[in-house]
């Protein structure tokens, strides 16, 4: 795409390509995903038509190296962001020059088509390097863990609201052995996790109380910056566990020798919730947005909603081909990533149906602690469109 410029995070515009200084970073994400993906993408259809008359403008998302990022790509494939140089390429075996392969690279493989507004998109490591950015105004829309989208609504007082979710359950615990099979089997046992302060963190020690181990004494959480900090850990002494979300998890089984995949803790979530008389989802991600850029420029969410929902829809529906737009964006290698998409839920789901989904799980999460959601339950503006 240019030039490629390596740091802890970089955006990537359509303007900036098309006069040669796009950039993107090479980062780690902090989400991961499960095989069901019922919740759909039901954003709607017609990406320009209530756009009309309105004035262009420029959308500025942030997302996270992971899911989040991984069901964008489709989106940012239509907005230009991609160029020639980041298909993959091989030898031709005669000239020693690289050869581009067939690639859907720079096609607009989700057919989302032209777009009255431009966009940016900033990819990091970790929410907590964008969320001042949406606070400061320097992003418009942020892909964040869902309890840190709640937390902002509080720290705001309101100046934020939820567009979709994007991720539903994402987290496995992977281990190098056969020893765990349940939850209650990882008492007495060391867990390396990225996350602390997001949804790993308030998503396990819910799991682990409610099924009888107290995270503070019955086992050993040690926090990681990063999923590679975990992945080193799990090389070096085969005895510990790790939380990881896709495609990390899947990736894990290919560094590690011996590695699996012991707990699907969306599967755990849901026998543990029903086994409570409650029906709430594992939600991992959602978009938010500035509460002031929403009613500014209700057109361009619209826009931006509908070809979100088609990207999903491509990136679900063609592993294959999303998965060389995620290695050109440096989330992942396409090989990760095309064993990991179909585990993963990603998701573009809005309106009523969201509202209902992030409220009951919130409201798991702030019964066990208030805390994690900013000490209150947001208020009815919380979740767009609703």
């Amino acid at each position: 795409m240019g030039t490629t410029q390596q740091q802890h995070h970089a955006t990537i515009t359509r303007r900036a390509f098309a006069s040669g200084l796009a950039t993107i970073a090479i980062g780690l994400g902090i989400t991961g995903c499960s095989s069901n993906t019922d919740g759909g993408s039901n954003a709607g259809s017609g990406m320009n038509s209530s756009s009309e008359g309105a004035e262009p403008t420029t959308v500025r998302i942030g997302a996270l190296k992971g899911p989040t990022g991984m069901g964008l790509v489709g989106l940012m494939d239509a907005a230009g962001m991609f160029a020639a140089s980041d298909a993959a390429a091989t030898d031709d075996g005669s000239s020693g020059d690289a050869v581009a392969t067939d690639t859907p690279v720079g096609t607009d493989p989700a057919g989302i088509g032209a777009l009255e507004n431009d966009y940016e998109f900033t990819l990091a490591g970790s929410a907590d390097e964008l969320a001042p950015q949406l606070i400061q105004g320097d992003l418009d829309v942020l892909c964040v863990p869902a309890n840190l989208a709640a937390t902002l609504y509080q720290k705001t007082e309101g100046a934020v609201t939820v567009l979709c979710v994007n991720t539903l359950g994402v987290l496995d615990i992977v281990e190098a052995g056969e020893t765990i099979h349940d939850i209650t089997d990882l008492a007495g046992r060391t867990i390396y996790s990225a996350g602390r302060g997001s949804t790993p963190q308030y998503a396990l020690e819910y799991l682990l109380r409610e099924n009888g181990i107290d995270p503070e004494t019955d086992v050993t959480i040690q926090w990681a910056s990063e999923h590679a900090e975990c992945l080193a850990a799990l090389q070096a002494d085969p005895s510990i566990v790790c939380m990881l979300p896709q495609p990390f998890a899947t990736s894990a089984l290919a560094k590690v020798e011996g590695a699996r995949i012991a707990l699907d803790l969306t599967e755990v979530w849901d026998e543990t919730v029903a086994a409570n008389g409650g029906n709430s989802q594992l939600i991992t991600g959602v978009a938010v947005a500035r509460s002031a850029f929403a009613s500014e420029h209700p057109a361009a969410v619209e826009e931006l909603l509908d070809a979100y929902a088609a990207s999903v829809d491509f990136v679900n529906d063609d592993p294959s081909a999303a998965a060389q737009l995620i290695e050109a964006a440096d989330i992942v290698t396409a090989q990760v990533a095309e064993r990991a998409i179909p585990y993963c839920n990603i998701v573009c789901m809005t309106g009523a149906e969201m509202a209902g989904a992030l409220t009951g799980y919130l409201q798991t999460l702030y019964d066990a602690d208030p805390a994690s959601v900013g000490g209150a339950m947001p208020g009815d503006d919380f979740c767009y469109g609703a």
